[in-house]
């Protein structure tokens, strides 16, 4: 699908769609224990297989219906899961020993064992599952060795001490074990994914949960289903609301539109939506640890070019894309680390301020690199086609790039293709696009998980694009740690936005709309909201 509009367009457009804000939801007749909660997803998940999970809103089904080693408090504050206490490392922080709780329970009866997170790190290791997104485990014992085929599954760093009891064993120190462990480290039911195979959670019919909820009615492809709560969990007597209905609604003003005539108790809103519901009662702000960024398919003639990367770096104000075209307290980024990521372990201060902007704008270097991208080329007419999302945020930016390229690049015509999430993200793994907006969360605070979206042979590397230099300087990070760690990893981010490896825009803030009624429900940086924590006031 295509579109071109200008930028003047689509601004004018939205100013019709805003509806009245102020007006508050409340709650809708029925005793709070019988009374569903309405969400939303802004677009299709991919799958429910925490291993082969690659996209956030995957990602976001999977919070609500498995738990790992830890899991989130009502405050976003780490705290136990399936384990039955937070634990120190010991061997020189490198090794992991815990106890599990003998009530964890998979949502058939059967007790969640050590031996079901040992299948699971071995299977996600395993070359044969294609796990795409790994980079949580990559500190693991042996894990990158397994991957390469170098050494068999069983070789990864994890161990059944008992029934109960598990150990897991790093290459090297990983301070931020507590967030892998409540965001990545899940348990396997291996009979059920045995069972299944490759079809293991492409439905809720094949799939075995140990969370909170259980995922009912989701078929793999349709808009709604639900979580309905999951008598056998170890802590379902803390879980109030007994079903969640979940919509896929990728447009804002239908969002905005549905929470207000009291059709969903809690609704996502980004760019100018969200200053149109300024006023809303019901509206919170979040900063996202995200950031959306640019990629060239560096396997394809057209895009392969750095003078190309160059000029839509340069071209692009990212202060406008923030201020005029989201409005949402989206910020511009200034490298590829969004800010409240990372500090200095000396100065203490922010890596994404610590390195200042470098990714200025400049019409005039951008307008140089493009000719040289022409003659390179040996073209005066160009047309590349820039693959978004089908949501109104993806949309409007893309417009906006747009507009700015063509404006300034003489010869150059771009059309704007937007694709459902789980297809643009199937596209993006296949390579099969020119240039690509997309956007990463992290699971944890730390910079290399965002660096490594340009790291040679991992999966998430959507260009292909190889950089001796930069690679060279990830993998001193990962043989060292403290203050070494930190200067390796910001030479690697100097790096890569010196040649423009990836082309980052900017950090996502977002809007939510929540019913008055409900309680227990708190955004963090890094953290979904878990509805096990909600309630009816």
């Amino acid at each position: 699908m295509s579109q071109k509009k200008s930028f003047a367009q689509v601004i004018v457009a939205l100013g019709g769609l805003f509806l009245l804000t102020g007006c508050g939801q409340s709650q809708a007749k029925g005793t709070p224990k019988d009374q569903p909660l309405h969400v939303m997803l802004p677009s299709e998940p991919m799958t429910a297989d925490p291993n082969k999970s690659a996209d956030t809103n995957s990602s976001s089904v999977i919070r609500q219906v498995m738990e790992g080693l830890y899991a989130f408090d009502k405050n976003n504050k780490v705290v136990p899961g399936v384990a039955k206490k937070i634990v120190k490392p010991t061997n020189d922080g490198k090794r992991y020993t815990l106890e599990l709780k003998k009530s964890a329970k998979w949502a058939n009866g059967q007790p969640v064992t050590a031996n079901d997170f040992v299948y699971s790190f071995r299977r996600i290791a395993d070359p044969k599952t294609s796990a795409q997104n790994v980079s949580a485990y990559d500190n693991i014992q042996n894990f990158e060795a397994v991957q390469n085929k170098e050494l068999p599954p069983s070789a990864v760093g994890i161990k059944a001490l008992g029934k109960h009891r598990l150990q897991i064993d790093f290459a090297r120190k990983t301070p931020w074990f507590n967030y892998l462990a409540a965001t990545a480290y899940y348990p396997l039911n291996q009979k059920t994914v045995e069972k299944y195979g490759k079809e293991y959670g492409t439905s809720s019919q094949k799939l075995m949960t140990n969370g909170a909820y259980q995922l009912k009615g989701w078929k793999g492809t349709n808009n709604s289903w639900t979580y309905q709560k999951n008598p056998r969990y170890w802590n379902a007597n803390k879980v109030k609301i007994n079903k969640v209905v979940v919509k896929v609604t990728k447009e804002q003003n239908t969002a905005a539109n549905l929470f207000q005539t009291k059709k969903l108790d809690e609704a996502t809103l980004t760019g100018q939506y969200v200053k149109g519901h300024a006023n809303d009662s019901a509206l919170r702000h979040r900063m996202l640890g995200r950031m959306t960024y640019l990629t060239f398919n560096s396997e394809a003639k057209e895009t392969s070019s750095e003078n190309l990367r160059q000029a839509f770096s340069y071209v692009i104000n990212r202060q406008t894309i923030a201020k005029n075209v989201l409005q949402d307290g989206s910020k511009p980024a200034k490298n590829l680390i969004p800010q409240g990521d990372q500090k200095n372990p000396q100065t203490h201060q922010d890596m994404a301020q610590d390195l200042g902007n470098l990714v200025p704008t400049d019409v005039k270097k951008a307008q140089s690199y493009w000719k040289k991208y022409l003659a390179e080329q040996g073209k005066k007419q160009v047309t590349l086609d820039l693959l978004v999302d089908d949501t109104d945020e993806d949309k409007h930016v893309g417009t906006y790039i747009q507009s700015a390229a063509e404006k300034n690049f003489p010869g150059l015509k771009v059309t704007v293709s937007s694709l459902p999430h789980a297809q643009h993200v199937s596209r993006s793994f296949d390579k099969k696009y020119q240039i690509n907006l997309l956007g990463w969360t992290t699971r944890w605070l730390d910079s290399a998980d965002f660096l490594s979206l340009a790291a040679a042979d991992k999966p998430i590397n959507f260009t292909n694009w190889k950089d001796q230099p930069f690679n060279a300087s990830l993998q001193k990070a990962a043989q060292t740690d403290g203050q070494a760690r930190y200067d390796n990893l910001v030479k690697a981010n100097r790096r890569l936005m010196e040649v423009k490896g990836l082309v980052p825009l900017y950090q996502p803030a977002e809007g939510k709309l929540v019913n008055p009624k409900l309680g227990g429900i708190k955004y963090g940086l890094v953290t979904d909201v878990q509805y096990k924590h909600a309630y009816w006031k």
